[in-house]
């Protein structure tokens, strides 16, 4: 790995773009886990072969009060783990906890969606999906 495939982070490992998280997934060096609600992922769009562990649940954005146990089985021992989100706000939080647990965690920047465009939508200035990396949706 190059100093170039993350920045280092304050609380985690480092932030990666979403296109390095995929090589390293594809490489077998980590594990890509997505924090974003059931709901999200339903109808949004999701990575296949992504765990799902949420952060937060919808409606109401209540704590998952399971994460960590559900993130300890997602994320194999020794492996990186790749966090994702909408946007990749969730995913830093997501990513300090799962430091806190022991674990080498990254925050993919941009999330599925990326930032909002002039308009207040999602999906157009970057971001998983507008990247081109793989996802399916229903």
């Amino acid at each position: 790995m190059s100093t170039t495939d993350f920045s280092p982070a304050q609380g985690y490992a480092g932030d990666v773009t979403p296109s390095v998280a995929w090589q390293w997934v594809q490489q077998g060096q980590a594990v890509l886990v997505d924090v974003r609600s059931d709901a999200e992922r339903a109808w949004v769009g999701e990575v296949p072969g992504a765990r799902p562990v949420v952060w937060k649940q919808w409606p109401g954005m209540a704590m998952n009060a399971d994460f960590d146990e559900q993130l300890r089985a997602a994320a194999p021992e020794g492996q990186k783990v790749v966090l994702l989100c909408r946007s990749g706000v969730r995913s830093m939080a997501a990513a300090q906890r799962a430091t806190e647990l022991g674990l080498e965690a990254y925050n993919i920047l941009e999330g599925f969606e990326g930032d909002l465009d002039a308009q207040g939508h999602r999906g157009q200035r970057g971001g998983w999906r507008a990247r081109g990396l793989p996802w399916r949706q229903g």
